[in-house]
């Protein structure tokens, strides 16, 4: 049974299956801590938050590339994978802080593409620093 644990598909398939879980998760963290719908903004046509939306799933993927590749158990990339949402989501904390003068969830729901992009390229560019940190 063992051999059957450290088979490569076997192994593969295990990790893909908890990042796209943990990807649900995060995604769900982080449609609590918007102002707007993700999903629905995306069916029906909002490009910015589309944009947005996509940056945090490649920054979690992102993420989880790095922890995969660093750390030998299950558990050990879920925990580092866990700790560097933690940081992505309190990037999107320091983004909307630095920027007093724009409503950034309000600029993003009302289909501000140009928010839309930074927010996309923050989270993108984060998650390369995030997953380099990781260890």
């Amino acid at each position: 049974m063992n051999d059957f644990w450290e088979n490569i598909i076997v192994e593969t398939a295990a990790r893909y299956s908890v990042v796209i879980l943990c990807t649900i998760v995060f995604l769900a963290v982080f449609e609590l801590v918007t102002s707007y719908k993700n999903w629905s903004e995306i069916k029906s046509g909002n490009f910015a938050v589309a944009m947005a939306t996509g940056g945090k799933i490649f920054g979690i993927a992102t993420i989880f590339r790095y922890s995969i590749e660093h750390n030998d158990t299950m558990l050990q990339s879920i925990g580092w994978g866990t700790i560097g949402f933690i940081l992505l989501l309190l990037g999107y904390f320091i983004f909307e802080f630095l920027t007093p003068t724009i409503n950034i969830d309000e600029e993003i729901g009302k289909g501000n593409k140009a928010v839309g992009f930074i927010s996309m390229m923050i989270s993108i560019g984060l998650s390369f620093v995030i997953g380099a940190s990781i260890g």
